[in-house]
């Protein structure tokens, strides 16, 4: 079976969410040929250079989002009165209010552009023209637009126009023929949002099926985004629309969506995803390295609380130290560890650790005279691979006792090591925490420095609770969190949706004429003709008929299942 499997910001590249789990799937399914279409973010990420690809993987193309990409191609009378149309129904369906016609109007829009760019080029100048910006003036001030975007002004129309053109980019690669996407037997888009786009179109132009992977919904970590971004209130609005409306055309023309948790499920269902295409994947994660500290029984100074993660405001740092400072009053000899990877830190996170540190400073004054030492220090931040925490299962094992504190989580790896560790956990009830603890840990309101506090030191008094959480919480771990188990899921999901939903090609020989009778008859009879059946001859005429719907055959690019 050939995967064209769709990144952004990701896998091959070193650095990215999805390079880890991506990795992993490619690796575990060797069976599978895998061709990988990736969109970078950053030259920074491009010049981190990309992970060792395994044999399977037969292509890697890549396109980036963050640099001009003009085919210097411009358009004649008639290809402009179709980019204009195709435009007005896009900028109509983003600026208007939600109805029902609106996601056909974007779908049209959205299509007709993407058929354009296949033919003539030129969608990168046509997007950033005085065509676009004044159509989407015209969406803005139509009647029933949405009250958001009524006040934009030249500005906004331009600012967006840009950044709708670098989403829009995957419609302009030269991905979509035969000898690319077209000669898939299945898209499997690594999330949603740009990446899936390449599927959509893989989907329309040649009928290859759409997997859909959302471990953090893009969307969502879209809207956070936009808050810190600075942009005017119209275009936020703008983009928002975009996104939203891009989001629902993926979920309905997805074959099948796999969230990794029920929290980006009830996302995705709220989006307009279908609830029979909805199938809940779990992220797979390495426990054979945290197997030594997680078998060997030692839970770790009951004093010390250890938090683990990428230092940022989301994480809610601030309310960690204060109800650490509560308690300190409880257990005087308490410690914090605040143990992060200092590994592409942005200046954002960079200043919000500096506060952290700042605020570690007040709180503590006659103990804090130095925010980075271990020694006589109730808080310490140390940096993984750093000297005293040369490994992240050191960090792990330093506390009996792993502290979340986020406003805003989605699958969090954290809490999932520290269960592979058996250690005992206190978390916030935000995201997908309480679908991963499962009752074998402590859950609070987020942003609630007492009750944080509370359920720290109901722990680190209780020894036998302790041990008898943190046992459930490894015997948890392994049975839902696990690469094998992920694996195991993908493998069966890829071969569903290949024996429902086979890409029929027309074979060819080596002269580039149709080959006679290359599919069986019994391959067009409508229904399950195989089932219920028995006999020999029913077994493979069924087997046949598959390997010939999978792209079996003599023609190229074509492969048996």
């Amino acid at each position: 079976m050939r995967i064209a499997l769709l990144t952004e910001g990701g896998y091959p590249y070193a650095t990215g969410d999805s390079r880890l789990w991506c990795d992993r799937l490619v690796r575990g399914l060797a069976q599978h040929e895998f061709d990988v279409y990736a969109l970078s973010r950053s030259a920074d990420q491009e010049a981190r250079g990309r992970l060792p690809l395994p044999p399977h993987v037969r292509l890697v193309r890549t396109a980036p989002l963050w640099a001009p990409q003009d085919d210097g191609r411009t358009y004649g009378r008639r290809e402009r009165r179709r980019f204009a149309g195709h435009f007005r129904e896009l900028a109509a369906a983003i600026c208007a209010q939600e109805d029902e016609s609106a996601g056909d109007r974007f779908a049209a829009g959205l299509y007709g552009l993407a058929e354009l760019a296949a033919e003539h080029g030129g969608l990168y100048a046509a997007l950033r023209s005085e065509v676009a910006v004044r159509a989407l003036e015209a969406a803005c001030r139509a009647p029933g637009a949405n009250r958001a975007v009524q006040a934009a002004k030249v500005p906004d129309y331009l600012a967006f126009a840009d950044l709708l053109e670098r989403a829009l980019r995957p419609l302009s690669l030269d991905w979509y023929d035969d000898r690319s996407l077209g000669a898939v037997d299945l898209c499997h888009a690594a999330s949603g949002g740009s990446a899936a786009l390449p599927g959509l179109l893989g989907k329309r132009f040649f009928g290859v099926p759409l997997l859909v992977t959302e471990y953090g919904v893009q969307l969502r970590a879209r809207y956070l985004a936009e808050g810190g971004t600075g942009r005017s209130a119209p275009v936020r609005a703008l983009l928002a629309a975009f996104h939203g409306k891009l989001a629902a055309e993926v979920y309905d023309r997805a074959t099948l969506i796999t969230p990794g948790n029920t929290h980006a499920r009830r996302w995705q269902e709220r989006c307009g995803a279908d609830r029979a295409k909805l199938r809940t994947v779990y992220p797979g994660m390495e426990s054979e390295r945290f197997a030594g500290l997680g078998e060997g029984g030692d839970g770790g100074d009951p004093g010390t609380l250890v938090w683990v993660g990428r230092v940022e405001p989301a994480k809610d740092l601030v309310s960690l130290l204060h109800a650490f400072a509560e308690v300190r009053k409880a257990e005087p000899r308490a410690r914090l560890r605040i143990v992060h990877n200092p590994y592409g830190q942005s200046a954002v996170a960079a200043g919000y650790l500096a506060h952290c540190q700042a605020l570690a400073a007040q709180l503590f004054p006659d103990e804090a005279a130095d925010a980075h030492a271990v020694g006589d220090n109730p808080v310490s931040f140390e940096e993984i691979g750093g000297p005293e925490v040369p490994d992240l299962v050191d960090a792990y094992a330093a506390g009996s006792v792993v502290v979340l504190s986020s406003v805003v989580e989605g699958f969090p790896v954290s809490l999932v090591e520290a269960m592979f560790c058996g250690r005992a956990t206190v978390s916030t009830d935000v995201g997908a925490v309480v679908e991963i603890i499962g009752g074998t840990g402590l859950v609070v309101p987020p942003r609630n420095p007492r009750a944080l506090a509370d359920a720290c030191v109901a722990l680190m008094r209780d020894t036998e609770r302790r041990e008898r959480l943190g046992a459930a919480a490894r015997a948890r771990a392994l049975e839902l969190f696990t690469v094998e188990q992920n694996l195991a899921a993908f493998r069966g999901i890829y071969l569903e949706l290949i024996s429902h939903c086979p890409v029929r090609r027309e074979p060819v020989g080596a002269d580039g004429e149709p080959l006679l009778f290359a599919h069986p008859a019994e391959a067009h009879v409508p229904g399950s003709w195989a089932r219920g059946a028995s006999g020999p001859g029913w077994a493979d005429a069924a087997s046949a008929s598959q390997r010939v719907g999978a792209g079996a055959g003599t023609g190229p690019g074509e492969r048996d299942v």
